[in-house]
């Protein structure tokens, strides 16, 4: 049986920046594929119609699926301002049937885990065990069916946390409005009353990749490369080197001496090389060129970005149109090895990495033989002076 789905991303993200301050982060890429559009071909065989709630650059999200994905149709409703994911929901309420699946448009779930959700009988909630559950809502639950959500405790309960999907009725919208501290309408309060008078039965995760940092990009990207096929649709000149699986698009080419430990992703039209060493678990976007003598490791770059000959790149992620200036290094472990910290809406926060490099905004160039310390962010736009050090975040 085909269920309606609604996705929610109308939200702004400034926990995400500065991937998410030209973009919503539905959009944001992992392994060359926008998240939205990851989450779409997931549901494509259970879905039986696509209710997108937008809001935060909506035209760009409206721009992308359309009003049909894979034959399945999809419509859009605003949500006007950014008052919580309760709000949002309501903000579909015209649109809604009696039952309905809800996800965060900017989470990556699995195939089989959303296929389970859909397929309960009465109603289910998505959980997943993490290492930080004070970091998300944390589930308490009794014998395998949801009681209650505690948002982001200090002292977490148990290590079981709510992955943002459910299978609701119409009634979680009849629930009286309960604002959060930050006078926003949040969905998981609604689920929790929800539970009071509905039996949510609690699926556990199989594969859940929360979008909740730029650093999550890292994170994501590798996990969706370890299960990817190689392709070479490009060219590969004569004493090239690939090992494992690696993806080569359309109009690419990776020139000779260019050394490549899959799993790896390139896309179309990229020039890749001569001489230059791409380890494992890196993206390459559409239209980049990676220059002589560079080596790339862990990282994800976006599309129409340029990483000049001589640098480094490990453990990052680069925006789009980004030009990186010749013997640029990204530093991306501490002298004493311990997790490497970066500031997030002015808290520094632990990355739970040992080795993060750096996250560059969109359309930022840099001086030549520009060095940056781990965990350092460059704001969209930005430049640098041949040379410099990057100590603080460039805003």
């Amino acid at each position: 049986m085909k269920v309606q789905v609604v996705i929610l991303a109308a939200g702004s993200s400034t926990r995400t920046y500065p991937l998410t301050a030209t973009r919503p982060k539905a959009l944001l890429k992992v392994a060359n594929r926008e998240i939205i559009l990851h989450n779409l071909d997931a549901l494509a065989e259970i879905a039986s119609e696509f209710i997108v709630v937008v809001g935060y650059k909506k035209e760009m999200i409206i721009g992308l699926p359309g009003d049909e994905y894979r034959g399945i149709p999809v419509r859009y409703a605003e949500q006007r301002e950014q008052l919580g994911t309760g709000n949002a929901l309501r903000s579909a309420s015209e649109m809604l049937r009696e039952k309905f699946l809800v996800i965060m448009g900017d989470d990556i779930y699995s195939k089989e885990d959303l296929e389970r959700c859909a397929s309960q009988e009465e109603y289910s909630i998505l959980a997943a065990r993490v290492t930080d559950p004070q970091n998300f809502g944390v589930i308490i639950e009794h014998q395998g069916l949801l009681k209650e959500i505690i948002e982001k405790p200090k002292e977490p309960p148990s290590n079981l946390v709510n992955c943002g999907c459910y299978l609701l009725n119409r009634d979680v919208l009849k629930i009286q409005e309960k604002t959060s501290e930050r006078g926003e309408l949040e969905l998981t309060e609604l689920v929790s009353e929800f539970s009071k008078s509905n039996r949510v039965k609690i699926v556990e995760a199989k594969s859940w990749m929360p979008i909740t940092y730029p650093w999550s990009i890292i994170d994501a990207n590798e996990k969706m490369l370890a299960g990817m096929q190689g392709k070479i649709e490009g060219t590969v000149e004569k004493n090239a080197t690939l090992k494992g699986e690696v993806y080569v698009g359309k109009g690419s080419i990776i020139k000779s001496g260019a050394y490549i430990e899959g799993p790896v992703m390139i896309g179309e039209n990229c020039r890749i090389g001569p001489n230059c060493y791409i380890r494992a678990s890196t993206t390459i976007g559409n239209n980049c060129h990676i220059g002589n003598a560079v080596e790339i490791k862990n990282s994800v770059i976006f599309d129409n970005t340029n990483v000049a000959h001589l640098s480094y790149i490990g453990d990052s992620v680069l925006g789009y149109n980004v030009n990186i200036g010749a013997g640029n290094i990204t530093a991306n472990l501490r002298h004493d090895g311990s997790n490497i910290k970066s500031m997030v809406k002015g808290v520094l926060v632990d990355t739970g990495r040992r080795k993060f490099g750096t996250i560059i905004g969109d359309h930022v160039h840099t001086g030549i033989h520009t060095s940056i310390y781990p965990g350092r962010k460059i704001w969209n736009g930005k430049t640098t002076l041949p040379g410099e050090i990057v100590r603080e975040d460039i805003i």
